[in-house]
């Protein structure tokens, strides 16, 4: 039994600790510790992406599948008849600054290139007979060739490594094809159609002029060629653009059928035989005005019957004669169009067909065409209408 003095030890009162305190210190805790932590690193910067430059493949005109990894920049204009893929390939504003190097020319002493590059003068040239070793020193990232040099000088290219592009440009489709593939290669397509609108807007012109023509005037062609001491006269191949201009034109080419591969020499004796009623005259090698006045002085032309009714025509020419498969074939087109049929196309005044050419295709102004081209201008031209 417990004494008065012997109290009872009464157990501690046990009070309970709420949870919302509980919780409260513990995110506190959290907070402290995360402001002790160090803070995390930013996130890094984006690096720039690089454009990727797209590959290139054109199909030239063996129908070869040429490839590069990115659009060619360093481009050479090689073999013979070269000016006609180069005044093909300055038609876009790219050419000055890519092409490199290209061969001299032949049919003419005034370079026509220098209007349109401001380093013409400087860069570098090359012969018709130059080798494929000689042109692999420019360094080109494209060499463009004639389909007619692949065997000569081709090969050799491509078995450097070289790529090559082959082009025709001989006939209204293969132009409109070829100035394409340019197009594509220079990364310019909307200026290939620009120029192929030029050619096709002309020709469509053309067409319809002669849509109920039901006599077709018979018509030749001739080279004058006065080269060897002695005058001969040639007829184009039937595939050529010289014969097509006639059929173009609404014209019957007489001498379809006697042409070879190249051009054709034929006697004065042929020539009276087909009798045509046009004649058009060409001349490479002397002016053409020159040519004609000799022709019609001499006695043994007086009895064709082009001669007696003044049909017979100089071919103009500027820089390059308008004959052939050069840029210049659309002014040759039309201008033998108002000769051809001079009641149907009379309309035509060829001093506007050739500003708008030099204007649509090269960007020269008035005043350069009016000094630079009109004094070379030679042929039938009738004071340009």
């Amino acid at each position: 039994m417990l004494g008065a003095g012997d109290a009872a030890i009464a157990p501690p009162v046990k009070h309970p600790v709420p949870v919302k305190a509980i919780l409260s210190l513990l995110l506190a805790a959290l907070v402290a510790l995360a402001a002790c932590a160090p803070a995390a690193p930013p996130p890094e910067a984006a690096l720039p992406v690089e454009a990727e430059t797209p590959a290139i493949t054109v199909t030239d005109a063996l129908g070869r599948s040429v490839s590069w990894d990115k659009p060619p920049q360093r481009m050479v204009i090689a073999g013979r008849a070269n000016f006609m893929l180069s005044h093909a390939i300055y038609a876009f504003p790219e050419a000055p600054a890519r092409v490199v190097a290209l061969t001299q020319a032949q049919q003419t002493t005034v370079p026509f290139l220098s209007l349109l590059d401001p380093a013409f003068e400087a860069k570098t040239r090359f012969t018709t007979d130059s080798t494929a070793e000689e042109i692999a020193g420019a360094n080109p990232d494209v060499v463009f060739l004639k389909r007619m040099m692949r065997d000569s000088i081709g090969n050799s290219l491509e078995t450097l490594g070289i790529p090559v592009v082959y082009l025709d440009l001989e006939t209204p489709e293969q132009y409109e094809r070829e100035l394409q593939l340019l197009g594509d290669l220079f990364g310019d397509p909307g200026r290939a159609e620009t120029v192929w609108r030029f050619y096709a807007t002309r020709l469509a012109r053309i067409e319809e002029g002669l849509a109920d023509l039901q006599a077709l005037p018979s018509a030749l062609v001739l080279q004058y060629n006065p080269r060897g001491g002695a005058v001969g006269f040639e007829v184009p191949p039937d595939t050529w653009m010289q014969t097509r201009m006639v059929t173009l034109t609404g014209g019957d080419p007489v001498w379809v059928g006697a042409g070879q591969s190249g051009w054709t020499t034929v006697n004065l004796e042929q020539i009276a035989a087909w009798n045509p009623e046009r004649v058009f005259i060409i001349s490479y090698f002397e002016t053409v005005d020159q040519a004609v006045a000799r022709l019609l002085e001499d006695p043994s032309w007086q009895g064709l019957r082009a001669v007696q009714q003044g049909q017979v025509f100089g071919f103009p020419k500027d820089f390059y004669s308008w004959d052939q498969p050069d840029a210049r074939w659309i002014l040759g087109v039309t201008w033998m169009a108002t000769r051809m049929h001079p009641e149907r196309f009379g309309e035509i005044v060829l001093q506007n067909e050739l500003n708008a050419f030099y204007e649509t295709l090269y960007g020269l102004d008035s005043t350069t065409i009016e000094a630079q081209v009109l004094p070379l201008l030679e042929g039938d031209l009738s004071s340009l209408d």
